[in-house]
């Protein structure tokens, strides 16, 4: 693969987004770039058209590599087509190699698309690896930021392979001859550095799942465990919820003894959640690893480190050795001692810390390492316990984790305000049993008489959603209101907001200073339950 990239003419520094479901090939083709020197970014099989093509522009990609299609439980989805309505708008690309995965056909557009196995068959079987200095980028990966724009972290060579080979091998206690199942998409952070890079830097073996836990049924995840052997299982909070709102007939019936460790990813894990977790799938033996870390950090910074660190349920416990985590005030002062909440900084860096955001260095060290300066801030809030273990109580910006996806609040009300009924919206996560969060809408009409059909109309924005983003990023509920509560200066009081779409009205605070204060009292009494 390397060396047909190489004859497709693309060389060390090159940027190549990949498009392609849970296959070998990506794989394949993310190593292959990392040997040839051209910096891979994988972007998500689930974005739509216009969220890849921002990403392809961004970061001005030579090259995408994606398939015919890909499966998604018992849908097919049309990932070339999508593609190319992305390359559109998109001038840097000259090269499209496609992987035959569903066999649907697809238009091949003549001297920019090739289908890759016939480059593949007719390729040399060795190649030189490219000498890479170790602050070389490796890759871009793309987080949502609480502004419009999506944010292209980039990680470099050396730093973030030490540090994913580090905590993989310590977190989850690897050793020779394990099984590691990592769940994630590898269109994730999650899933570039605990499927491919830690346990392949280590000689591990590592399982890639391509399918969603509830196909066939509800036993997909135990079959593969017992099928594999699998020793280690990662897996975000929302698929432990969703599989324990199921019967237990599912799980009983595969007894799961080739499990040594259980982890968790990608959010703050209930208590109810954790006993199932380590009740059900741990049989209580297999310490449960509730790792907290970002695309940003790279690999896992806080976590129990298995059969080493005691664990405590929804406690990400204490930092890998090397990480220096501190609380801080509202008034940037740290915050000494067990037993208080505040903000989540870190005090030094690590070998895996992204070193900017593609293109915009300013806005890396604006969104990072402003709010506290001299320290990384991690946009989380976290608690210390009395022995000094940290629980992570969720983000303290305009970020929602739905399903464990960073989901940016400002690029899902963009795509609502480009509805030509809608005139402004504001989007809050609230709790959700099985996500974690959902989001909750809140939409001004610009003539409210004309649109009465709301349930239709709740539909289309619903699909403007879908078309700008992707179907993840769909709301669960959206309230059509008069206003927003908002400040003299014209700020959305969103912590209001957010209070409503919990349904807890119980202090909002002093609103005496809202430019609007009696809007609280109209949106409280029409909330959707």
């Amino acid at each position: 693969m390397a060396n047909v990239l190489r004859e497709q003419g693309v060389r060390k520094g090159d940027r190549v987004c990949i498009y392609l479901p849970m296959i070998p090939e990506l794989a394949v083709a993310v190593l292959a770039c990392a040997r040839i020197g051209a910096i891979h970014s994988v972007i998500f099989a689930g974005f739509s058209a216009s969220a890849v093509s921002a990403r392809i522009n961004d970061c001005e990609c030579k090259m995408v590599i994606t398939s015919d299609g890909g499966y998604r439980g018992n849908k097919n989805i049309d990932l070339k087509g999508i593609v190319d309505e992305a390359l559109d708008t998109c001038p840097s690309v000259t090269n499209v190699l496609v992987v035959k995965r569903t066999n649907t056909n697809v238009k091949m557009k003549e001297g920019r698309d090739q289908w890759l196995q016939p480059l593949l068959d007719v390729a040399l079987d060795n190649s030189v690896a490219e000498i890479m200095d170790a602050e070389d980028p490796l890759f871009i990966l793309y987080t949502s930021g609480s502004t419009g724009k999506p944010k292209g972290m980039v990680h470099t060579t050396a730093g973030y392979m030490v540090y994913t080979a580090y905590t993989f091998k310590n977190v989850f206690s690897h050793e020779e001859n394990d099984i590691f199942w990592c769940t994630a998409d590898i269109g994730w952070i999650t899933g570039h550095s605990y499927i491919l890079y830690g346990p392949l830097l280590n000689g591990g073996t590592t399982v890639i799942f391509e399918g969603v836990p509830s196909y066939p049924d509800f036993s997909r995840f135990w079959d593969i465990i017992e099928k594999h052997k699998v020793t280690q299982f990662y897996t975000a909070p929302t698929a432990i919820r969703s599989l324990a709102k199921e019967s237990l007939d599912y799980i009983q019936k595969y007894p799961l003894k080739s499990l040594k460790v259980i982890g968790s990813v990608g959010e703050p894990i209930n208590e109810e959640a954790w006993h199932w977790f380590n009740d059900h799938v741990g049989d209580k033996r297999c310490p449960v690893v509730d790792t907290w870390w970002q695309t940003e950090t790279g690999g896992i910074m806080i976590s129990p480190i298995a059969f080493v660190t005691p664990t405590k349920p929804t406690y990400a416990t204490l930092p890998l050795p090397g990480i220096q985590p501190v609380l801080m005030d509202e008034k940037r002062n740290e915050i000494e001692g067990n037993q208080v909440v505040g903000s989540l900084c870190i005090k030094f860096p690590w070998p895996g810390i992204a070193r900017t955001i593609w293109g915009d260095h300013q806005r890396y060290k604006d969104t990072y390492f402003s709010a506290f300066p001299g320290k990384y801030f991690t946009g989380d809030g976290a608690l210390r316990d009395e022995v000094g273990y940290y629980r992570i109580t969720g983000r303290v910006d305009d970020v929602v984790i739905v399903s464990g996806h960073n989901l940016g609040t400002a690029p899902i009300e963009d795509a609502i305000n480009e509805h030509p009924a809608v005139a402004e919206s504001a989007i809050v996560g609230f709790p959700h049993d099985i996500k974690g969060n959902a989001l909750y809408g809140f939409v001004i009409l610009k003539e409210t008489g004309e649109y009465r059909d709301r349930a239709n109309l709740t539909k289309e924005i619903n699909q403007y959603i879908s078309d700008h983003i992707g179907p993840i990023a769909k709301l669960d509920k959206i309230q059509f209101v008069s206003g927003l509560p908002k400040t003299r200066s014209g700020k959305i009081m969103r912590r209001i907001l957010r209070k409503i779409a919990e349904g807890d009205f119980s202090n909002f605070g002093d609103i005496s200073t809202l430019l609007n204060p009696e809007i609280v009292d109209e949106i409280t009494k029409e909330r959707i339950s």
